[in-house]
């Protein structure tokens, strides 16, 4: 099954680093990385700039509202992701868990809901019978 990985984070608590504790961080992250790529499971990963480059982007009544740099504050940013096939949520949980950033951040892990199980659900939430089931 399919997993996202979402690495959330302080980014006013990485600038407070010290170099030698971002150095460390790093070493750990690089570390990490190397051993998960090892393994065959990420499809995708990806770290994200700091949010002040972000744009986000709103349709409301027809009018398009795009707004530069984060649009809400909050406590943690969006740092990265990791996109895995793993067997089951605990083994995806046992490799968030050893994500650095777990001491200081959240790390979300959500279930991929596959584009052939959806494109099966009716605009009701329902699930469309099968031919074979409404014959």
């Amino acid at each position: 099954m399919r997993y996202v990985v979402l690495i959330y984070g302080s980014e006013s608590h990485l600038a407070t680093l010290t170099p030698p504790a971002m150095a460390d961080l790093m070493a750990r992250w690089q570390a990490f990385n190397e051993g998960i790529l090892a393994t065959g499971i990420v499809q995708a990963s990806g770290r994200l700039r700091p949010t002040p480059s972000a744009s986000t982007l709103r349709v409301r009544g027809g009018k398009v509202l795009t707004t530069d740099g984060p649009f809400a504050e909050t406590k943690e940013q969006l740092g990265g992701f990791y996109v895995i096939d793993v067997p089951s949520l605990d083994h995806a949980l046992d490799w968030a868990r050893k994500m650095p950033s777990a001491e200081f951040g959240a790390i979300e892990v959500r279930p991929v809901w596959e584009r052939e199980d959806y494109a099966k659900m009716s605009p009701q939430g329902a699930t469309r019978p099968s031919a074979a089931s409404s014959s």
